[in-house]
């Protein structure tokens, strides 16, 4: 029947030619009246744009971050019941659609892409292998379906069943055969798998390939992507389509977008990476079907490979004709795409547009009314103060555009129905608060000087605290209830390892109680009302390290820096001190936070003594930044680290190594234990 078809366009002279689309869209956990509301902005913009063929993310309907409330069944009725509002609104007619939701099936859930046309659900394909790594826990909710089990039966829910007396559909891994092409299906982590289930499809000569994706933002991940992407339609021809989430999704992740068009390792659509503006976007590709045979043909091994057969996959015969029935004399808006170069950030670009556009969109959601942030002058709050104020850039250049969503958004934020941003500045100034909590003896007059500087960079809403009264409140309390102890001193002033480890840490837990205090009240105080998010500040290096504070402004309500390590910080500083104009973010004084030798300023300063955080850590940040590479993604243990770093660390000896290593070594697993089960 395949072969028929293409003799029959042959004699007919008929371009397969077919519009398609892809999608980020912007979903939120259990918020089924939401989502369901952009999957169908999105299939309508895919029908205004001409589309045949429309893919969206992974579990779509329900958000990919639910977690535990994928072990309910209410969240799977939840989802038929969003489906079945698809169908009868008409969503599906005369258009292929193919959505992400969890369908339970004989006594198990799964990760399924839900195919339907003209009101019928032509096929369920369940994820064949999930993602149970890093941040990802599928196999908790999730069953992956077996490559070799048969195409089964499902019998489809009566709010469904009903609407069009439709039983039962096919259910397990097929090619849907359309009139004039063919199409297969993958979800996220089955793209990045050894042996990609897209080989099996193209081999079997699939003509369209869609991956729907929930896959979070890491440094450089694109380029992964696109290599992967690539590397399937070059070696073995064919189109992809690629849709993924964008946005927080209510979790501590944030999901870059990026869907993407492509063919024959050529890119013919891309979307956003980063977005405040575009709850929905849909990018789409009239391409010629026809290119994929002329590639395949010319590739003498591929073809031997697809001769052998050796995959048999069923087909599901849908009666669509996804590609155009037009001849191949186009008029000028229905030229084909042109290939175009993927758009890439700059690993510094990513850092500040990543936690950006998350933070804008845990604030917009959260109810919230904006952020308190401690600000020290040091590298971590910096950078931190610098990602809000990148924030605000993007706001106010949303709002400049036109977006109504982000109008309507930053008006419920700050509370005035009228506001409209016009600097980023003076729109930090209404909703980003910051405080240096200044100490007494032991605060710099440079980490003073910038910490104000920065703030009013950054147009934040800035006040100078000393937290000297605080601290010594605490102290009386202390030696009140041990009168006949002596009072506890700091190091420098004759005091015991103990009490100096015990005073710095006074110090920075009330930092994070006067922290809460100003967040709840600060609005409060300027005479208008509601309540700020408290942003933490501690970098990835550190928390491997322990060296942070139990309870101390480590304990934040979000914290946007907490996966980026310092060496990565201190490269994103430098950047962002650049003038707008030549890429950067425009805060100068940043470069003078680059150059400051880090330092907790817990301890006093003295003639002969300034802390520092290096001293006190025992290892430099350059080291921390290579045990934290070697642990997180080498996933080397101490032994395998020491090995590796005696050829890396050739100027030290291997004792001087093995010492280095092991402290690293006992630091972490102290604070594991510690942080896991105190």
């Amino acid at each position: 029947r395949d072969h028929q078809l293409v003799f029959q366009r042959r004699r007919e002279q008929v371009m397969r030619l077919t519009t398609l689309s892809a999608c980020n869209l912007n979903q939120w956990a259990m918020d089924f009246e939401g989502n369901l509301r952009r999957v169908k902005e999105s299939i309508a913009r895919t029908r205004k744009a001409s589309g045949r063929y429309r893919c969206g993310p992974e579990l779509e309907i329900t958000g990919y971050g639910c977690e535990d409330h994928f072990l309910e069944m209410d969240t799977f009725e939840h989802a038929w019941e969003a489906l079945a509002e698809l169908i009868v609104e008409g969503f599906t007619d005369d258009l292929l659609v193919d959505v992400g939701m969890p369908v339970y099936h004989r006594g198990a859930s799964f990760n399924c892409r839900v195919v339907c046309h003209n009101r019928k659900v032509v096929l369920i394909r369940p994820k064949q292998i999930l993602a149970d790594d890093g941040n990802y826990r599928e196999p908790r909710w999730f069953r992956p379906w077996p490559a070799n089990r048969a195409l089964e039966s499902f019998i489809l829910p009566q709010i469904v069943a009903k609407i069009d007396g439709q039983a039962t559909c096919p259910i397990g891994d097929a090619i849907i055969q359309c009139n004039d092409a063919s199409i297969a299906f993958e979800t996220c982590e089955e793209l990045f798998a050894i042996e990609p289930t897209s080989i099996r499809y193209y081999l079997s000569g699939v003509d369209i390939i869609s991956n729907g994706s929930g896959s979070h933002h890491n440094l450089r991940k694109l380029n992964n992507r696109v290599e992967l992407l690539r590397s399937a339609t070059t070696k073995s021809g064919g189109c992809y389509l690629y849709s993924n989430q964008i946005g927080c999704d209510g979790g501590r992740l944030y999901y870059d977008g990026s869907a993407m068009v492509m063919m024959n390792g050529d890119c013919f659509a891309q979307a956003k990476q980063f977005s405040i503006s575009d709850e929905v976007e849909v990018v789409t590709a009239l391409v010629d079907l026809d290119e994929v045979e002329s590639y395949r043909v010319a590739r003498a091994s591929s073809a031997a490979q697809a001769a052998r057969g050796s995959y048999q996959i069923d087909r599901i015969s849908v009666d669509f004709n996804i590609c155009s029935d037009k001849s191949g004399s186009l008029s000028a808006s229905q030229r084909t795409t042109l290939p175009k170069a993927i758009r890439y950030h700059t690993p510094e670009q990513e850092i500040a547009f990543g936690p950006a556009s998350w933070l804008w969109d845990y604030l917009r959601r959260s109810g919230m009314n904006g952020f308190f942030l401690p600000l020290s002058g040091g590298a971590d709050s910096s950078s931190t103060a610098a990602i809000v104020g990148c924030m605000c850039q993007l706001v106010v250049d949303a709002c400049i555009e036109g977006n109504s969503g982000v109008l309507e958004d930053i008006r419920r934020v700050v509370m005035d129905p009228n506001y409209t941003p016009v600097d980023p500045r003076e729109l930090a100034g209404r909703f980003f608060h910051t405080s240096f909590m200044s100490f007494k003896n032991h605060s710099s007059a440079s980490t003073t000087e910038l910490s104000r500087t920065l703030a009013d960079q950054v147009g934040a809403y800035h006040i100078n605290l000393d937290i000297f009264k605080a601290f010594e409140a605490i102290v009386d309390t202390f030696s009140a209830a041990f009168p006949d102890a002596k009072r506890p001193t700091f190091k420098a002033y004759g005091g015991s390892v103990a009490e100096n480890l015990a005073l710095q840490n006074i110090q920075a837990r009330t930092r994070m109680v006067l922290a809460y205090l100003f967040a709840q009240l600060s609005l409060w105080a300027r005479g208008t009302r509601g309540g700020l998010l408290v942003l933490g500040s501690a970098n990835v290096d550190e928390g491997l390290r322990g060296y942070l504070t139990k309870y101390d402004c480590s304990a934040a309500d979000i914290n946007p820096i907490g996966g980026i390590s310092k060496a990565d910080l201190r490269r994103f500083l430098t950047w962002a001190s650049k003038p707008k104009a030549e890429g950067g973010l425009g805060y100068p004084c940043l470069i003078d936070v680059v150059r400051a030798p880090p330092s907790a300023e817990l301890e006093p300063i003295t003639d002969s003594y300034t802390q520092t955080d290096e001293e006190d850590m025992g290892m430099t940040y350059d080291e921390l930044t290579q045990y934290g590479r070697l642990r997180k993604l080498a996933h080397a243990g101490p032994v395998s680290m020491f090995r590796k770093l005696c050829h890396v660390w050739d100027h030290l000896t291997p004792e001087k190594v093995a010492e280095k290593v092991r402290t690293m070594a006992r630091l972490f697993y102290v604070f594991f234990f510690l942080f896991l089960f105190c």
